[in-house]
């Protein structure tokens, strides 16, 4: 018997955690919930979670933990990060090795930044064109 295409099976076996840096202030990732409910509203089929670098919890691995825990197979992980720094240049990549080697039954994905993203970067810059007043 074959599992139809949109089953709960399928889909909710793949996650997507949207990877932040952290902050001291609490209020600092204000906008990275709302992006995780916004993307996890639309995609109801889909874990969607929020994980940290540092700061803040949850850690990513704590994030992968829970969802390899839970029978989550194929994770992406999406950096909310606007520029390559020595965190996803070096940190990030490191983590994630680690993690694969931890749980190697589970598929990780690593996006782009979303500072390496074109229609992002393009939407910021109509945001700012279009915000100025003549």
């Amino acid at each position: 018997m074959t599992k139809p295409v949109n089953s709960t099976l399928n889909t909710r076996h793949s996650a997507l955690i949207l990877f932040a840096h952290g902050a001291r202030d609490p209020e600092w990732a204000a906008p990275f919930w709302k992006i995780q409910h916004t993307v996890a509203a639309r995609r109801p089929d889909l874990a969607v979670e929020l994980a940290f670098l540092e700061f803040m919890q949850p850690a990513l691995g704590e994030t992968i933990e829970k969802l390899a825990g839970t029978g989550h197979a194929a994770i992406t992980v999406a950096p909310l990060f606007m520029a390559q720094g020595g965190h996803l240049k070096r940190d990030l990549p490191l983590l994630l090795e680690n993690l694969r080697q931890r749980y190697p039954a589970v598929t990780l994905t690593l996006q782009p930044a979303v500072g390496d993203v074109d229609v992002i970067l393009d939407a910021i810059s109509d945001w700012l064109i279009n915000s100025m007043q003549y």
